[in-house]
C-alpha cells in the first residue's frame, strides 16, 4: 500500500491471520478484514442501542434479543437479495450455492428488506415494541454498520469504482499481486509505482510488479515469463481492469542479486474511484444526523419520520454512488441504469412518501412515544 502523489496503490492482504485446523483434519480458515468489520459493525451498533434503550427506559436485555434477529435477518436477506437480484438463473438452478455465504455475494437492498422483516417479526414476538418506534432507532445503527461493511469491501478490493480519468483515486493491485505469486519459487510480490517512467495519460500511472525468486531464474522460467506470463495475466478481467501490461511482448527486466533473481514487470495502473469509501463516508454522516434527530428532536418529530428520512437519503445517495461503481454483473452493461440504481429508486420514493404521510397524519404519535 503506497500513497503516490494523488493516487493510492492499494494491495492489502484481505486475511488478518489464519486459524490452523489441519491438525483436526479440517481446512485452515482465514480471519478476514471484511468479516471482522462486518461483525464489528454489529458489535458497535449493539453498544449504541444499549445507550438508546437505557436513555428511554427500555430493558437492555432486549437489545441482545434484537441483535440476534438483526444478524440473521440481514445476512439471510442480503444473501437472498444477491442471488435473486443479480443472478437468479444460476442460483435457482444450483440452490446449494445460495448457502455459501463465505464465498461472497451480499446485496444491501436485500439486507434492507431482510432487516425490515426481522424488525416486524421482533415486534410481533415482543408486543412491548411498536414497529414505528423501533425503526426510528434502528436506522441509526444500520447506517453505522453499513459504513463498517463498506470499509470491509475496500479491504477486499471489491465493488471497485469506475475510472477517474485523472491521477486522483485508487489503483487496485491486490488481485494481480496474488496471481503473480504463481509458483512456490516466487517468494514475494510487490506492485510499486515506477518513478523511472513518465505518466502516459491521466488515469494511467506507471507501475511495476517486483517478483523476488528463491534462487536464480532458470532458462525455462525466463521463457515462461517472456512468452506465457502476459497471456496468463490477461485471461483475468480483475487484472485487465486494474493493471494494463500494454501491447506487444511483456516488458520486464531480470536482475540477479545475492543468489536470487528479481524480476520487474512494467505496466500501467488504472486509477479508479474509491466508491466503497464514498458510501462509508455518507453512511457515517447519515448516522450522526439520525442520532442527533433522536437525541434532540424525538419529542417533536412524528414517529417514522427518521426512518423515512433514512430511506430517502441513503438510497438517493446510493443511486448517485452507483455512477462511480463498476457493474457487478455483465448483464448490467446493457441497462440504462444498473441493478443497484433500479432497486434504489422505489426505496427512496417510499422514504419520501413516509415522511409526507406521518407529517400530515392528524394525531400521529411522536417519535418518543
Amino acid at each position: 500500500m503506497n500513497f503516490i502523489l494523488s493516487y493510492l496503490l492499494w494491495s492489502p492482504d484481505p486475511d488478518i491471520f489464519t486459524i490452523p485446523l489441519s491438525f483436526l483434519g479440517l481446512e485452515d480458515r482465514p480471519v478476514r478484514w471484511y468479516g471482522l468489520l462486518f461483525a464489528g459493525g454489529f458489535i458497535l451498533s449493539q453498544q449504541v442501542l444499549f445507550r438508546i434503550f437505557r436513555k428511554e427506559g427500555r430493558p437492555e436485555k432486549d437489545v441482545e434479543k434484537l441483535t440476534v434477529y438483526m444478524v440473521v435477518a440481514v445476512v439471510v436477506g442480503a444473501r437472498l437479495g444477491h442471488c435473486l437480484f443479480y443472478n437468479p438463473g444460476y442460483y435457482l438452478s444450483n440452490p446449494i450455492e445460495i448457502i455459501k455465504v463465505w464465498e461472497g455475494g451480499l446485496a444491501s437492498h436485500g439486507g434492507a428488506l431482510g432487516m425490515f422483516l426481522g424488525l416486524y417479526m421482533f415486534c410481533k414476538k415482543y408486543p412491548l415494541y411498536k414497529l414505528r418506534w423501533i425503526v426510528d432507532r434502528m436506522v441509526i445503527v444500520v447506517a453505522l454498520t453499513g459504513a463498517m461493511i463498506r470499509i470491509g469491501n475496500f479491504f477486499n478490493s471489491e465493488m471497485e469504482g469506475t475510472e477517474t480519468h485523472s491521477n486522483m483515486g485508487v489503483v487496485y493491485a491486490a488481485f494481480t499481486e496474488s496471481l503473480l505469486q504463481y509458483d512456490e519459487r516466487v517468494k514475494s510480490v510487490q506492485i510499486e509505482s515506477d518513478d523511472s517512467r513518465e505518466l502516459e495519460e491521466p488515469g494511467r500511472v506507471p507501475v511495476k510488479a517486483v517478483l523476488t525468486y528463491a534462487s536464480i531464474v532458470s532458462p525455462q522460467e525466463k521463457l515462461f515469463i517472456e512468452n506465457n506470463l502476459k497471456s496468463a495475466l490477461n485471461r483475468y478481467s480483475d487484472v485487465r481492469e486494474h493493471i494494463d501490461f500494454g501491447e506487444g511482448p511483456l516488458k520486464y527486466t531480470i536482475v540477479d542479486k545475492g543468489g536470487r533473481s528479481v524480476v520487474e514487470i512494467y505496466g500501467s495502473g488504472i486509477v479508479r474511484h474509491a466508491a466503497q469509501l464514498y458510501e462509508a463516508g455518507y453512511c457515517v454522516v447519515l448516522m450522526l444526523l439520525l442520532y442527533w434527530l433522536w437525541w434532540k428532536k424525538r419529542q417533536t418529530l412524528p414517529a417514522g419520520f427518521s426512518f423515512g428520512l433514512f430511506m430517502f437519503l441513503l438510497w438517493s445517495l446510493r443511486f448517485v454512488d452507483e455512477f462511480f461503481k463498476m457493474n457487478q454483473e455483465a448483464f448490467e452493461a446493457n441497462l440504462a441504469l444498473n441493478m443497484g440504481q433500479l432497486l434504489s429508486i422505489p426505496m427512496a420514493l417510499f422514504g419520501v412518501w413516509l415522511m409526507v404521510y406521518v407529517s400530515r397524519k392528524r394525531g400521529w404519535p411522536r417519535m418518543a412515544e
